[in-house]
């Protein structure tokens, strides 16, 4: 069974770039731009893992996290930023992400988060990614 990942992100080339990295592993990768569109596929569907950028053009990664929370499945949330620093990453992990990944995405990092981030008791609807 393929595991599901929401990314959000108003970059469109940042979504084709994940998108050609996990090709070849059981991923779907399902892109949106905002978090209100995010909210609705939440509705929706299950996700193991939100992947969202630090800014949004309608909110914040927190708020991408809260939307995670309140879906029935929570899915694991990580945050992608280009300043990804040591105390970012802190801040993120204390309020409750799963993990950070810097940008531009480095394709050994991206599969290595996202297998452990699927490998998770709370996601046991995943298969390994890598």
């Amino acid at each position: 069974m393929r595991s599901r990942v929401l990314f959000i992100s108003g970059r469109h080339e940042d979504a084709l770039r994940l998108s050609q990295m996990l090709l070849a592993l059981p991923l779907f990768l399902d892109h949106v731009e905002t978090l209100l569109q995010a909210r609705a596929k939440l509705q929706r569907d299950d996700y193991e893992v939100v992947l969202t950028e630090a800014a949004l053009p309608d909110g914040n990664w927190l708020d991408a996290l809260h939307l995670a929370r309140e879906s029935p499945h929570e899915p694991e949330v990580i945050v992608t930023d280009p300043q990804a620093d040591a105390r970012f990453w802190a801040e993120a992990l204390n309020l409750g992400a799963y993990d950070m990944l810097a940008q531009p995405f480095y394709e050994p990092e991206v599969r290595r988060i996202l297998n452990n981030a699927c490998s998770r008791p709370s996601s046991q609807s995943c298969s390994a990614v890598g």
